[in-house]
Parts: structure tokens; sequence; C-alpha cells
């Protein structure tokens, strides 16, 4: 069932914005990043291939495939949720900023080039086919059909090959934009994190103990609203933010309280969620990455470390999430 907001169908929604937001996407990065040529140092074949061509081409692939499979992506978004079971209702937003960061760091620029050649390939044996009404009788494809097919993908073939060296190099580039601003990411999870952690805590004694937004019930049928818990996440989250950018020291103090809170709700969880309810899921994974990334902010003094496991805890959650997200993609049923 596709969740709705004021009647809007959320994944459908995702799915819009994608179609709009990736081709966009690729024209930024063109236009930030200094491709050259490896094969000639004209200026102006430059521009056109690097700046006008390259991205031209690799966003209208995406835009067809993105068009292509919209049904496949929302299905997609509505069964990923179902698939992503190991990790806390309540922090799925959190882990989602975290995937979305490694996802278009590391496999956006690498599958863009194999997503235009097979984008451009179908769209030329579409054209080629588009009339033929009975494939059982003949089910070959046409001479003409593999010709058009092949002189399509030369384009976007042509496109990766002519800044290769450098398109390797983009996940670097990204990776290097991302660490200028990644104490700035870490203070929006780490607030985002801490607000959550205490509307779980309000939830959880607001609903005998096991909140529902952390746990899986045989009989789920009884559902509260708590958009006041909403509401004050939102308020928390924004308030929690400030004081980490201006470096308040209360702020230490109040991530440790997150953390103590993360730690007891999962405990008081897994202790009457077992005792309660057959079908109970403990979380324990989700749980533990997320005390992780947290603890090692407030509690290891070894700058290094706390760096390390906060980073490493980040890139788990963010693998485990793409890993998910491309295999219900590639299982899921039109």
């Amino acid at each position: 069932m596709s969740k709705t907001v004021k009647g809007v169908i959320v994944t459908r929604l995702i799915v819009l914005l994608a179609i709009i937001l990736v081709p966009l996407s690729i024209f930024l990065i063109f236009f930030l990043v200094d491709f050259h040529l490896w094969y000639s140092i004209d200026p102006v074949l430059n521009f056109w291939i690097t700046k006008v061509l390259s991205p031209t081409v690799f966003s209208v692939s995406w835009l067809f495939f993105l068009i292509l499979f919209v049904n496949r992506f929302a299905n997609t978004m509505d069964s990923f949720d179902e698939k992503i079971s190991v990790v806390p209702s309540r922090l799925k937003f959190f882990y989602g900023i975290n995937a979305v960061y490694i996802l278009f760091i590391f496999v956006f620029p690498i599958i863009t080039p194999f997503i235009s050649i097979l984008s451009f390939a179908s769209f030329a044996w579409r054209l080629t086919t588009f009339r033929k009404e009975n494939w059982e009788d003949d089910s070959k494809i046409s001479f003409l059909t593999k010709f058009v097919m092949v002189l399509a993908a030369i384009i976007p073939i042509f496109c990766t090959i002519s800044i290769i060296p450098e398109f390797l190099a983009l996940p670097l580039f990204l990776w290097n934009l991302w660490n200028n601003v990644i104490e700035y990411l870490f203070s929006i999870s780490y607030s985002l994190f801490t607000a959550l952690s205490i509307g779980s805590l309000i939830i959880l004694f607001s609903n005998s103990g096991i909140s529902e937004y952390e746990q899986l019930f045989v009989d789920n049928t009884q559902k509260k609203s708590f958009a006041h818990v909403k509401v004050l996440e939102v308020i928390l989250f924004g308030s929690f933010l400030l004081l980490d950018l201006y470096k308040y020291p209360i702020i230490d103090l109040i991530y440790t309280v997150g953390l103590v809170i993360v730690i007891f709700t999962y405990i008081v969880n897994l202790i009457r969620g077992k005792s309660k309810y057959g079908s109970f899921k403990s979380y324990f994974l989700g749980y533990f990455i997320a005390a992780v990334f947290i603890g090692s902010n407030v509690i290891l003094t070894n700058a290094d470390l706390s760096s390390f496991l906060r980073t490493s805890s980040l890139l788990i959650s963010a693998i485990l999430y793409i890993f998910i997200l491309f295999y219900t993609f590639i299982t899921i049923e039109d």
C-alpha cells in the first residue's frame, strides 16, 4: 500500500522529483567540474563536448531511463520500507540521508555511462520496432534495428571515452567536496538523531512501553497519532543544530543524553517486546550502528578513532540501504 500525504502518493512524488533533479544534477556536475579532453586542447571543442554534448547526452539518458521504469521505481520505493526492517523506523530518515550522500558520490557517477549506453540503445530499438505488432511469429531482430542500436550507442560511448580519465576521478572530486562540508553534515545527523531519540522516548512511554514506530507487531491495528511529537522533534532538531553550529558546550551533554536514550529505548523494547509479541524484532544492527555513530562523538577522546568510527558507521548504513534498494529494484515485479 502506497503511503499518501494529503492525497499525494509519496513514492510517485519521489520519482517525479528524481526525474527533475537527476538531469539537473548532471548539468551542475559538468558545470562545476573542469573536464578536459585527453585528445584535444582546442578550447572550443572542449567546451562543446564537455559542457554541452556530454551533460545533454547523460541527462537525456537518465530522463529516458527514469520515465521508462517509472512504475518499477515507484513499486521499488513502496516495497523498500519492508526490506529495511533491520533499521528502526524512526531512524530510517537518519540513515536515508547518509545513503543519499554515498549514492550520489560513488554509485551515480559510475553507473551513468552504462545507463546512457543502455538508454540510447533501448530508444533506438523502440524507435525501429514500434510498428511491430506480433512478436510470436518472428522473434528475430532485424539488421536495421541492430544497426540503429549500435549507431545510437556510439554517442554516449564517445562522450564517455572523451572524458573517461577525469570522469573516473569524479568520485574523488565529490568525496573531497563532501569532506569540505562533512562537519556540517555530522552536525545535522547528530541533531536529527538526538531529536528522533527524544521523540522515540516520548512515544515509548505513551504507548505502554513499545513504540509503534520502532517495532513490528502481529496485531498492528491500533495506531495512535503522534503529530505533536513530530512537531516537537522538528523544534528540537532546529534547536540542537543551532547549538552545535555555534559551538555551545551544552550540546555535548545533549548528544550524550541522546545516546543514553537510544540505548535505553532499545533495551526496553527488547525486553518488553520479547515477552509480549511473538513476531517482535529488536533491530539490533540498526541501533548498534546509530550508537557507534553518536557514541564516537560524545565518548571517545581520540580524534582519529572517533572520525574513523563515525565515518565507518555512516558508510555501513549507506551500503546496507543502497544494496537493498538495488536488490529490490532488480527483483520486484512491475
